[in-house]
């Protein structure tokens, strides 16, 4: 006879890979045109220049934060690990223009998953970089968090591998 039994979510063992929430070309953390994100004070990781608006969950796991202007996304992995999306740089200016949600705060989502589509030529005109800082924000409490991602991505790809 099995028997089901129920277990406590464990908390991250082993490589967990972070993936890319958009298409775009991975840059260096330290070239953002933003000194928190760029000197790593919001944790490590690195930024996507976005070559479309539609950004999708990069982890399974809980949307812990979602702004009101909808430019900026926290998901917490269903193993613990914290990632931010950060559309573009200073976009909370633009109030939500041009930004819409397809997640609420405290839904759980899967990989690959829509989470806000973001008119890019908007925040453009309205004069925002679109340098989209995805970072790690519990870094300290990880072993170790490697942007592996270079080039060119699609969404889905790996970016970040989490050693815990």
């Amino acid at each position: 006879e099995k028997t089901a039994e129920t277990k406590a979510p464990e908390k991250v063992s082993g490589p967990e890979s972070i993936v890319s929430p958009v298409a775009g070309k991975v840059i260096n953390l330290k070239e953002l045109k933003d000194a928190a994100f760029a000197e790593g004070a919001l944790g490590t990781g690195l930024g996507i220049l976005p070559t479309d608006g539609h950004f999708y969950a990069p982890v399974n796991g809980t949307v812990t934060t979602l702004f009101p202007t909808l430019h900026a996304i926290g998901i917490t992995s269903d193993s613990g690990v914290e990632v931010l999306i950060h559309i573009g740089l200073d976009t909370v200016q633009l109030e939500g223009k041009g930004f819409t949600a397809h997640v609420k705060q405290g839904d759980h989502v899967t990989v690959g998953q829509p989470l806000v589509d973001v008119d890019l030529n908007a925040v453009k005109k309205a004069g925002y970089e679109t340098q989209t800082p995805v970072v790690i924000t519990n870094t300290r409490d990880l072993l170790d968090v490697l942007p592996v991602g270079e080039g060119n991505v699609t969404a889905g790809d790996e970016i970040i591998k989490i050693i815990n």
